[in-house]
């Protein structure tokens, strides 16, 4: 009987606590319009989003969704830091309301995210030994010269390396930039699948070790566009994210806030759309 009583308190316990989390996710508009904290979540990737003193959210993508925020007179922002694989976890797991990271819209995570609509469409390049000695410019050179491939664990290059046929053994999964940096300058890889941007990043942080393939010798299907996460639960507040994208992206106000982290006119998303994004990448 006391086992039995027991197990009716837990389930009550357990069951008021999954609506408690359920009503945490489903009210984030109602959250914010009554000033209550918003948490942004990124990981440690430059020069997209990154953390300053004090976690200060930098980087393009934080600036674009902090200018976004504020036109819907958002203002109360807590910065999350966190690995770039527990993203979408942490999301999910109620660590963070948004996540900032610059995440391409990739059919994958539509599967387990919603999307604001893009932010700007990005290409990818690989970072080599200083001279290219291989020869790498394609997923097929790195195929057919049996050579490793280092990227991020989560990163939108697995799934690229998969499809254009490179063995699982030969592509090396890493946490970040760093470890991809670090994995190519001791030879234990011999090219780094990273975006265009995070990779002149890393050549710069090379001092001279380092080489950027040209990211127009990839497949033109390996574009992608990016925008900011959200939990499938909050279509009230992506509906309202999105009017203030709509009014902020290519402003000169946005433009401004870009301009010291490399985006240009030439990154904004055009007629890329999200849908298109969750069904064709």
């Amino acid at each position: 009987m006391k086992n039995a009583f027991l197990k009716l308190i837990l389930a009550g316990v357990f069951a008021l606590s999954a609506v408690a989390t359920t009503a945490q996710a489903a009210d984030l508009l109602d959250r914010a319009n009554a000033g209550e904290t918003i948490r942004i979540g990124f990981a440690n990737e430059v020069p997209w989003a990154y953390p300053g003193e004090n976690n200060q959210p930098l980087g393009f993508v934080n600036a674009i969704a902090l200018g976004v925020l504020d036109r819907m007179g958002i203002t109360n922002i807590e910065p999350v830091v966190t690995d770039w694989g527990g993203l979408i976890p942490g999301l999910k797991a109620n660590r963070f309301d948004i996540i900032t990271g610059g995440m391409y819209i990739l059919k994958s995570r539509c599967e387990n995210v919603n999307f604001s609509d893009p932010i700007g469409v990005f290409g990818d390049a690989f970072i080599v030994a200083k001279g290219n000695p291989k020869g790498l410019q394609t997923y097929q050179d790195i195929k057919n010269t049996d050579s490793v491939l280092v990227t991020g664990a989560g990163y939108n290059i697995v799934e690229v390396a998969k499809r254009e046929g490179i063995p699982d053994s030969n592509v090396m999964q890493v946490p970040g930039p760093t470890e991809i940096l670090a994995a190519v300058r001791a030879g234990r890889a011999d090219a780094g699948g990273v975006t265009f941007f995070t990779a002149q990043n890393l050549a710069i942080q090379s001092e001279g070790e380092i080489d950027v393939t040209d990211p127009g010798a990839l497949p033109i299907w390996t574009l992608n566009w990016v925008g900011i996460a959200f939990r499938q639960d909050d279509t009230a507040f992506l509906e309202a994210f999105n009017a203030a994208v709509a009014e902020h992206i290519g402003s000169e106000e946005m433009m401004n806030s870009v301009a010291e982290y490399g985006y240009t006119e030439s990154q904004l998303p055009g007629d890329g759309s999200t849908e298109y994004a969750c069904a064709n990448r």
